[in-house]
């Protein structure tokens, strides 16, 4: 394994504001949010569905990000110096994804299909314990604030220990910066037993995160994808959409990566080649595991020939839709993997950008085919210009939300998490000092 060097000193820098951003941000918002309102009075049925299709894929972007730093502190990577911040500021999203998954809530009567057909359909009747809105409004409304919750505070703990390195770092900096920090830095007991407890707390509350990640986003899955079908059932679809957006958290923060690199030379000094190379591996990585997930949910579908199990499949590889879903296997897997495959691309910013691009579109389009063709299986057409646009009304805040973290809280992080020993040197330390005690008996 190749030697992570991390400084010994890192300087606290920060994404410069800009009120230009601001602006370009408010009107992605804004423009959203019309095609939204317009497509609403033509089309209500289709405009909920995009919003749907749209809040699913920010959502997993955004939860995905932060898993995949979730992981690397579960396993106590190294590599990620300097990208953890990169992650874990899409947490700032979380928040404004709970406020637009509210609205969903409202639409549940006429958006599900199982709802009119409960009454007089004797399988779906067989699921009513599950299939009931009073218990989806319970579970999805608790399930996001837990999954949010300890996203949110896994931030604030890597966040916290560097208030008082920035605070000694910025000395008269912008109000608003200033503001967050004290309030953040309530109650401090010092650099060293911030960084102490913020460690320890941090790796008791990742691997809950990682866990309820798993279970919560399978649960939202099956409410608002495979429940749009609710005869049609696959034991791997909950995983094959978790594991989805933590692949997409790789390939978006490799692209934010890239251009933060451009933003000032400390950052682009301190993500470096290292860096970038580990991030296009995990993109090539789960590029082949999500085409796994696929194939292995297809293949018993097709094998075993039931019509109610081939429903899902049929409705997207048809006339109206095959040509989309035959697009999502190539944007998701075919142009990925023939461009990430070798060492080279990995480590070029440029190429290894254009891939995550390519991989966070062909993410997009899969989760508007999971919604789409079983609200209208009719298509007509299956994609226009609309369904991108109502996107747009996510983007503004998604992309606005990460701003506002990077120019408020260091980039990179600053203080360094306490060095433990591995299970085998602890082992070994402990044999040696029996041995030493022997010898001296």
């Amino acid at each position: 394994m190749a030697e992570i060097h991390i400084p010994e000193e890192i300087p606290v820098r920060y994404l410069p504001r800009s009120r230009g951003a601001t602006v370009v941000f408010a009107l992605l918002f804004a423009v959203g949010l019309v095609a939204f309102i317009v497509m609403l009075g033509r089309d209500p049925a289709r405009a909920w569905a995009a919003y749907v299709a749209n809040w699913l894929y920010f959502t997993s972007l955004a939860m995905g990000a932060v898993i995949v730093m979730t992981a690397a502190t579960v396993t106590k990577s190294k590599w990620n110096w300097s990208v953890r911040r990169v992650g874990l500021g899409f947490a700032a999203f979380l928040p404004f994804s709970f406020l637009l998954f509210l609205p969903m809530l409202g639409i549940a009567e006429e958006f599900f299909p199982w709802v009119e057909e409960m009454a007089h359909d004797p399988i779906l009747q067989n699921k009513r314990a599950w299939l009931n809105l009073p218990f989806l409004y319970a579970r999805d409304v608790l399930g996001l604030l837990v999954l949010f919750g300890l996203g949110i505070y896994l931030t604030y703990l890597n966040v916290r220990p560097d208030l008082g390195l920035a605070a000694e770092a910025d000395g008269a900096d912008e109000p608003g910066r200033r503001r967050w920090r004290e309030r953040l830095a309530q109650g401090w007991l010092g650099q060293e037993a911030e960084e102490v407890r913020s460690y320890q707390r941090m790796t008791r509350v990742a691997p809950a995160l990682a866990l309820a990640y798993a279970v919560i986003l399978s649960v939202i899955s099956y409410d608002w994808v495979m429940a749009l079908e609710p005869h049609w059932y696959s034991t791997l679809f909950g995983a094959w959409f978790f594991m989805g957006a933590f692949w997409g958290g790789a390939a978006l923060m490799a692209l934010t990566a890239v251009w933060l690199k451009r933003q000032d030379p400390d950052l682009d000094r301190m993500m470096g080649v290292q860096q970038l190379h580990d991030l296009g591996k995990l993109s090539f990585a789960f590029c082949v595991f999500w085409a796994y997930l696929f194939w292995s949910q297809y293949l018993v579908i097709w094998y075993g020939k039931l019509p109610w199990e081939q429903a899902w499949i049929v409705h997207r590889s048809g006339e109206v839709w095959g040509g989309l879903g035959l697009l999502v296997v190539v944007l998701c897997f075919v142009v990925p993997f023939a461009g990430l495959i070798g060492r080279a691309p990995k480590r070029k910013p440029g190429v290894l950008a254009a891939f995550a691009l390519v991989i966070l579109g062909g993410l997009w389009l899969e989760r508007y085919m999971m919604v789409m063709p079983s609200v209208r299986p009719g298509g007509d057409p299956p994609l226009s210009l609309w369904e991108p646009a109502i996107g747009l009304m996510f983007l503004g805040l998604f992309l606005g939300s990460l701003r506002w973290f990077l120019t408020t809280f260091p980039a990179v992080q600053v203080w360094r998490h306490m060095v433990e020993p591995e299970m085998m040197e602890a082992e070994l330390h402990g044999a040696e000092g029996v041995g030493a005690v022997g010898a001296a008996d």
